[in-house]
């Protein structure tokens, strides 16, 4: 018989004893391994079996010990625990029939080992292979331009703010007839009222988050002021499309109806300072054909300049916040933004429950209001109007 082979069924033994119980496993490991010195290659196995059951008696021996202090344990109310006795001699008994073998020329032990080969992360690792972490969190973008970038800023104390506008007048101004009384005119005006109030979102997140996440904190504060300015785009952009004029366009090209409203604005003597459209309008208008299949050709006075769209020296601005086809073409020194309370981050750890679920509450908001001062000074259009 092998020696292997006997090491083999006797480091089984050890690992029963060693999973069923910790306590004093050392000792019991200890006299297996004086057995396992005492093999000697060829010895015989009855010989073997004789000297195991000599070495068996005394790990017996010693477990009756430990039952006696296990007992005395027992009986000053400590938990009952199988006696190594019991664990040893039912490892034996489990193991009897590899042990019997042990030698049998005829019956080896089966020891299930893997093939040698190549190691791969795939075969040989368990678990995940080591990480390494940006903390540069890669934003949703912000919108390409807002409404605010289009328009001035008007401040104000109280939540209201009212500008006086000209509507109507009677009368003329004309030439004097010698002796006679001289024309008279006279003009309406009415005072328009324009209430501000608060455009706010918020968000909750706990402080474990926080403290787990180092970029939370950088990118908080820029996804609420992300999101603020596209509320505040859209809210914008429909108020002043409801109360704009509308365009009256059903032909031509992109070109020739923007041309055709600047030329109906100034014919009512606005100067027109800003164009916007959506993106993909600003890119057909670069791929204008001069006819079809006659290849590109914008008019003279469509130029690109610093990377600036421009329709005879007018900024031409690409918005997401439009809808598809739709444009503005105004005079936008008659469009103001006005605000009493401007945009505010704030932090809080007092909101509703925080404290005692340790949340924290992000708030923006700002008390804001669109002031169309005169309505007619802007055209709203639409690319894909017809007859």
């Amino acid at each position: 018989m092998e020696a292997l082979e006997i090491k083999t069924a006797l480091d089984a033994i050890k690992l029963q004893v060693e999973t069923k119980s910790t306590e004093n496993a050392t000792e019991v490991k200890g006299m297996i391994e004086t057995l396992e010195g005492k093999m000697v290659k060829g010895a015989d196995l009855e010989d073997m079996k004789a000297e195991l059951r000599v070495e068996l008696k005394a790990i017996q021996d010693y477990a009756d010990l430990l039952d006696v202090k296990l007992n005395e344990k027992k009986g000053s109310g400590m938990s009952e625990k199988k006696s190594y006795g019991e664990v040893v001699t039912k490892s034996i008994i489990d193991n009897a029939v590899q042990i019997g073998e042990v030698g049998n020329k005829s019956t080896k032990l089966q020891l299930d080992i893997k093939a040698v080969g190549n190691m791969t992360l795939g075969a040989n690792l368990t678990g995940d292979q080591n990480r390494d972490y940006s903390d540069n969190i890669q934003i949703v973008p912000s919108q390409l331009l807002n409404f605010s970038d289009l328009v001035s800023t008007v401040a104000i104390s109280g939540g209201t703010y009212t500008f006086p506008r000209e509507t109507t007048s009677e009368g003329s101004i004309s030439q004097q007839t010698e002796g006679a009384v001289k024309s008279q005119i006279d003009y309406d005006i009415t005072m328009v009222d324009v209430s501000t109030n608060y455009l706010a979102g918020r968000a909750v997140y706990s402080k474990k988050m926080r403290n787990n996440l180092p970029f939370l904190e950088s990118f908080i504060p820029r996804a609420l002021r992300r999101d603020y300015f596209k509320a505040e785009n859209a809210k914008f952009s429909a108020e002043l499309s409801a109360v704009a004029t509308a365009s009256v366009l059903t032909s031509g090209n992109r070109i020739e109806r923007l041309i055709s409203n600047v030329a109906a604005l100034e014919g009512i003597d606005y100067a027109v300072n800003g164009i916007v459209v959506t993106p993909a309008d600003y890119w057909a208008i670069m791929l204008t054909e001069k006819s079809t299949g006659a290849g590109y050709g914008l008019p003279g006075i469509v130029t690109m300049e610093g990377g600036n769209l421009k329709i005879n020296g007018i900024s031409i601005f690409k918005a997401t916040w439009l809808a598809a086809n739709k444009y503005f073409v105004g005079d936008w020194s008659y469009v103001q933004k006005v605000v009493t309370e401007g945009l505010v981050l704030e932090f809080s750890t007092e909101d509703n429950d925080n404290f005692s679920k340790n949340n924290i509450t992000a708030r923006i908001e700002a008390q804001i209001a669109l002031a169309v001062e005169r309505p007619n000074a802007v055209i709203f259009g639409d690319f894909t109007t017809s007859v």
